[in-house]
């Protein structure tokens, strides 16, 4: 398709790093993907043997202090180490710098997405003074390691990124919404790069507790690997998974002056509200068609235009059988004709990192030519009748032009992106 943008407004995506349940790196998680594999499984970090759901998607051989001074890992929260973590990766994979000069990092902005932000430590600490109810029992860091905007500040100081920081907490819309507002302050110049993406670390107890209160959970507890199943006949909930993922977005001129290597651009982005009701997405699914519409107006991209769509596909039964029905809202008959998977089959759901994950498999779907498969998938459902790459990635070898990415969350925020090929 043709971009009507100029050049100095055009956002590409140079840099990709992920921490997931299925890897330490993306390139893992990447694999792991096209292969069809479940990072799916029992918990192994707290014992959940009394809770209805005992399964979820956990980070495995994770050590801060690989990645960190060991101190500092020690004073924040498991989320800004898992974003510190992901920005080796990410800055290696675009050719940057582990670190800016004071010039260089003004122009270096930083945007990341996050659901809760540092849980582990906010419920370490409110338990220690329940416990013994004297304030010395309360560590110096407790206040600032619970924050949201946390995870950004540590990258940002890291690499010495001295432009526009910000943090975004619209749920399971958090990491996609991230991305799309990142490559917004590149469009109006106020950044050349913009680090961004999404984190959480929400595989909690208590968390776990509370979402299968809500029976949003699946009790698949006999089969992770199995459990999550979007758009499948038998799905019954989703998975709650922790994970990290940021990309490293550039404006055109600034990437090829460098000699950059570049995965995809950033065409539309947009967001959108349900106003409906805080766990239910709304039945009509009239937040979710306005958000891909909006995105599709942004990316001055025709709906037939699109290839590939990576669905938010959580394998809960509302938000499924919503999702399809948004989608031929806006497609019609094309609808039929789009390959649409969903990366939760494998990863389960990441919350603030999801989008940020599934903005990446776009980009490297589109970079490499395959596009990968929603796992689990047995049995169809009647309301779920699209074409959801079930169990085997496909090949798309002959080009990808034009992706997108669905993020509906909790709370009816809704948020796209659009990528298109370079």
């Amino acid at each position: 398709m043709p971009n009507y943008r100029p050049d100095d407004q055009r956002v590409v995506i140079t840099g990709v790093g992920a921490i997931t349940a299925l890897a330490l790196t993306m390139k893992e998680t990447w694999e792991g993907l096209l292969a069809g594999r479940s990072g799916i499984a029992t918990i192994a970090q707290f014992d959940a043997s009394s809770m209805s759901t005992q399964l979820a998607g956990e980070i495995k051989g994770f050590d801060a202090g690989k990645y960190m001074n060991p101190k500092e890992a020690r004073r924040v929260a498991r989320c800004s180490q898992l974003a510190v973590a992901t920005l080796k990766e990410t800055l290696t994979d675009a050719g940057l710098p582990p670190q800016f000069s004071i010039e260089a990092g003004e122009r270096v902005g930083v945007l990341i997405g996050t659901a809760v932000g540092g849980l582990d430590r906010a419920s370490a600490e409110i338990e220690a003074y329940h416990t013994h109810r004297q304030p010395g029992k309360v560590g110096p860091f407790a206040g600032t390691s619970l924050l949201a905007n946390m995870p950004a500040h540590h990258i940002s100081q890291t690499v010495q990124a001295l432009g526009p920081n910000n943090t975004v907490v619209t749920a399971c819309a958090s990491g996609t919404q991230a991305v799309g507002e990142a490559a917004e302050v590149i469009r109006r110049k106020a950044a050349d790069v913009m680090i961004c993406g999404g984190v959480d670390n929400l595989v909690q107890d208590f968390a776990i507790v509370g979402f299968s209160a809500m029976r949003a959970l699946s009790t698949r507890n006999d089969s992770p690997a199995q459990a999550s199943r979007p758009f499948d006949k038998d799905r019954d909930g989703f998975v709650l998974s922790d994970g990290c993922a940021l990309l490293v977005l550039e404006s055109l001129p600034h990437a090829r002056a460098r000699g950059a290597r570049i995965y995809a651009e950033v065409l539309g982005q947009s967001s959108s509200s349900d106003a409906f009701h805080v766990a239910a997405p709304d039945p009509e699914s009239a937040g979710a068609i306005r958000a891909i519409r909006w995105a599709l107006q942004d990316a001055r991209a025709n709906p037939d235009e699109v290839e590939y769509i990576n669905a938010h596909g959580t394998s809960t039964p509302l938000n499924d059988a919503g999702e399809t029905k948004a989608i031929k809202a806006v497609f019609g008959e094309a609808a039929y004709r789009i390959p649409v998977s969903s990366t939760k089959s494998m990863l389960g759901h990441c919350m603030g990192a999801s989008g940020a994950i599934e903005a990446i498999v776009c980009a490297l779907t589109i970079h490499q030519g395959v596009i990968p498969p929603t796992i689990n998938y047995q049995t169809p459902d009647p309301e779920c009748d699209l074409d959801y790459v079930p169990n085997t990635a496909r090949d798309a070898s002959r080009g990808l032009h034009v992706t997108l990415s669905n993020s509906f969350g909790l709370g009816g925020q809704n948020a796209c992106l659009v990528l298109g090929a370079v």
